[in-house]
């Protein structure tokens, strides 16, 4: 090592000792997000700040609202991510544990016999024992490093930022919770609204097959006609209970997601409303939005412990100074334990300069800085998904309202087409193909409408979630993360 190279390390030494627990860490910055700086989309300006709505606020609908305070309270994978959050906690305790000295007390006693003999030849001779004894107390601590150089606050920093990047993985997970129950109500709904469309249909068409089976019998409809009835009728019988079915698998899916039974009484009735309180997502939202995301505030988190393990990494190349020192009292009697003059103290300090490890050191800061620049890459990712999960839902909220008015267009021709040809069956002019091909029509466009509200509705959730959906209404978890700090 040259003499400029002295010089800087005697320098660095001389700075940290000054400055006392002096972080090596390099200094954080956000890296900046890959992605426009805005959304295009739909009509109006403002500002959209979805993490500020409380999801209490946000869905209006009674029953939801209650169905969502069960799953909070009893979803298994909240509950996991809840106590990830407890071992997370508790980690960052043991490693901030380390920054104070550990004192212990103790007591002990030796009793020590000590004798001789001495035998040759068929003689014995016996010798002499004795008997000694030592009893000890003392108070102290041992190897307690003094972090001159931020090794230990470094490692302290990196489980901080690994328990915050815990508490932002159980938001990300309650928020998808809360948009998974909403949808999985919103689906039950819309299959009860399809349940019912199908047995109105089926109910319709089998008083109409009725109706042309006399016909045949009296010789006034043809077997064609007859046979045409019966297939409208057969196909609403096999919707009716394809949507049976449908309807409880949707009850299962919600079952599962709440962690216990669906309770009583707790049904979507009269088929899809408004569940939610978002209206209009204006044009011009700023991504920085994004910045406020639980998961892309994990992956940040997750950044800046890596950071911070770098300064752990750069200050392994310094001393390593540690401290152990006792103060008790011993004595050869027991009653003389705490007698005068039975006093003693030790104070051993420690100092360990790395001089060769085969690159070990040099091997652990490598790993730190690729793992940070790993860390950058993630985040960006992050960053970068949530921009197309926002950028999608509102591609689709774009173009919702069109659909949805040409959508009821729609159904309301199909249904005069389906009456007019009614009419004119029985009136003789028409066959029942038309009858049937206009009653086909119609039933489908009834059934696209109920998809094409769902989707609606659904999108408004999902808008909800990947803006960042409201949860620093958690004042809770503010108040432990401030007390952790």
């Amino acid at each position: 090592m040259n003499m400029d190279m002295n010089k800087k390390l005697i320098s660095l030494t001389m700075a940290a000792l000054l400055t006392g627990c002096a972080s090596m860490a390099p200094e954080y910055q956000r890296p900046e997000a890959p992605v426009a700086a805005e959304w295009g989309g739909t009509a109006g300006k403002g500002d959209m700040r979805v993490s500020d709505i409380g999801w209490r606020e946000f869905f209006v609908d009674e029953k939801l609202r209650r169905l969502i305070d069960i799953a909070l309270a009893n979803n298994r994978d909240l509950r996991v991510a809840a106590l990830n959050i407890e071992r997370a906690r508790a980690e960052y305790r043991i490693e901030r544990a380390d920054l104070f000295p550990t004192v212990d007390g103790g007591a002990s006693a030796t009793i020590q016999h000590n004798g001789s003999a001495n035998s040759g030849s068929g003689t014995t001779n016996s010798g002499s024992s004795d008997t000694s004894r030592s009893y000890r107390a003392t108070v102290g601590f041992s190897s307690y490093e003094l972090d001159f150089f931020g090794r230990i606050r470094s490692l302290n920093d990196q489980a901080l930022q690994s328990y915050l990047a815990t508490e932002e993985a159980r938001r990300a997970t309650q928020i998808s919770l809360v948009a998974e129950v909403a949808n999985a109500w919103l689906t039950l709904a819309a299959d009860r609204e399809r349940l019912q469309l199908a047995q109105d249909t089926f109910a319709s068409q089998k008083e109409s097959y009725n109706l042309t089976k006399r016909r045949f019998e009296l010789g006034v409809a043809s077997e064609l006609d007859l046979r045409q009835a019966q297939t409208t009728m057969d196909t609403a019988q096999v919707d009716v209970a394809r949507y049976t079915a449908l309807v409880r698998q949707d009850e299962n899916a919600l079952t599962l997601l709440l962690g216990v039974p669906l309770p009583a009484g707790v049904r979507p009735e009269g088929g899809m409303v408004e569940v939610t309180a978002l209206s209009e997502i204006p044009a011009g939202v700023p991504s920085d939005v994004l910045q406020r995301r639980p998961d892309v505030l994990q992956a940040e988190h997750q950044l800046q412990a890596a950071n911070a393990n770098i300064g752990a990494a750069r200050a392994a190349f310094f001393p390593t100074i540690s401290l152990t020192a006792s103060v008790g009292t011993a004595s050869s009697e027991l009653s003389g334990l705490f007698g005068a003059g039975s006093g003693f103290w030790t104070f051993i300090p420690q100092i360990t300069v790395p001089i060769f490890n085969a690159g070990r050191n040099r091997a652990n800061l490598d790993v730190a800085e690729v793992q940070k620049d790993i860390n950058i890459a993630q985040y960006e990712k992050t960053v970068q998904i949530a921009f197309r999960e926002v950028a999608d839902a509102l591609a689709v909220k774009a173009t919702l309202d069109e659909q949805l008015a040409a959508q009821k267009s729609l159904v309301d021709a199909t249904d005069a087409s389906y009456r007019l040809s009614e009419a004119r069956f029985k009136s003789g002019i028409d066959s029942y193909l038309s009858v049937l091909d206009s009653q086909r029509a119609m039933y489908a466009s009834q059934q696209n409408l109920i998809t094409l509200r769902l989707t609606m509705l659904s999108n408004q959730v999902t808008l909800y979630k990947v803006l960042g959906g409201g949860w620093y209404a958690d004042t809770q978890g503010a108040a432990d993360k401030q007390a952790l700090r």
